[in-house]
């Protein structure tokens, strides 16, 4: 029913500055620019999924909406839309397991620089239903265009996207049974806590239960907390980023075997980044 995921929506205070930190990190730029609905949005489309940049714009009850969640979360990510080759099944699907999806919409954009037209279909399920994150699913008619590169050392694609629970039996329940993502992997470490990996497409949806790390956190919710991007060459990019005066760790090994991996610690409007290299025993 899921076939992959489709995008994620970041929300940032000044739409410019985030497209200007986001190209630096990726290294391509934007494929698509729209305003419309309260709302600046930008799109980088990476081999895999999207990143959408999103910002308020203008003074009407949805931007005034995007202004409220920043300033009582901060920018950061805001929600995951999965892809779907049927829309109508999908929201049959949620309604039957108590999703509560809203009714399916029929949306377009149009790209500001170029005057082409995108359209798509999606639903949304009651973030009540899914312990606080805002899930969408979408089915688009066409494809997007892909982003360009623009630097040396480009992020080609997203590895996994990271999502914090203080309850990883109900995590689980929800993206394994529920939305039908299969279990890849789940593993206790008393360092690192519980990690549940579920494919999607191909790449993950990582939930992650960090057992004393998250005192904080509301029990019965669950939050976006950082993404992981796939790099061809992990030096490469980590000397691109360094001469752009980016803030990033040393090369170290990852904890998945056959992977080499580095922290990003600026540029990333307040997002847990890492960037990850595979090898081919990490892709067996």
């Amino acid at each position: 029913m899921i076939t992959g995921l489709d995008h994620v929506v970041v929300l940032v205070r000044d739409i410019a500055a985030a497209t200007a930190a986001y190209q630096t990190l990726l290294g391509c730029a934007p494929a698509w620019r729209n305003t419309g609905d309260g709302a600046d949005r930008v799109l980088f489309t990476l081999g895999n999924m999207t990143l959408e940049l999103m910002s308020p714009d203008g003074d009407g009850a949805s931007a005034e909406r995007i202004r409220e969640v920043i300033a009582a979360q901060g920018e950061g990510l805001a929600s995951i839309c999965f892809r779907t080759g049927d829309i109508a099944k999908m929201h049959r699907r949620l309604d039957r397991l108590a999703l509560k999806p809203e009714p399916v919409a029929a949306v377009e954009s149009r790209d500001t620089t170029s005057g082409a037209m995108l359209s798509w279909q999606r639903t949304r399920a009651a973030t009540s239903a899914t312990r606080g994150v805002r899930l969408f699913f979408l089915e688009l008619a066409s494809e997007r265009p892909l982003s360009v590169r623009s630097a040396a050392a480009p992020i080609t694609a997203l590895d996994h996207v990271v999502v914090s629970t203080s309850d990883p039996e109900r995590a689980a329940a929800l993206y394994g049974a529920r939305l039908g993502l299969d279990m890849a992997l789940d593993r206790s470490h008393p360092d690192w806590g519980q990690l549940m990996f579920f494919r999607c497409g191909d790449l993950i949806v990582e939930v992650v239960h960090r057992p004393g790390k998250d005192a904080a956190m509301d029990k019965t919710r669950d939050s976006i907390w950082g993404l992981s991007w796939r790099v061809d060459d992990v030096d490469a990019t980590r000397a691109r980023l360094l001469s752009v005066n980016i803030d990033v760790s040393e090369v170290r090994t990852g904890r998945k075997p056959g992977t080499r991996v580095l922290t990003v610690r600026d540029g990333t409007c307040g997002i847990p980044t890492l960037l990850v290299e595979r090898t081919a025993r990490a892709e067996s």
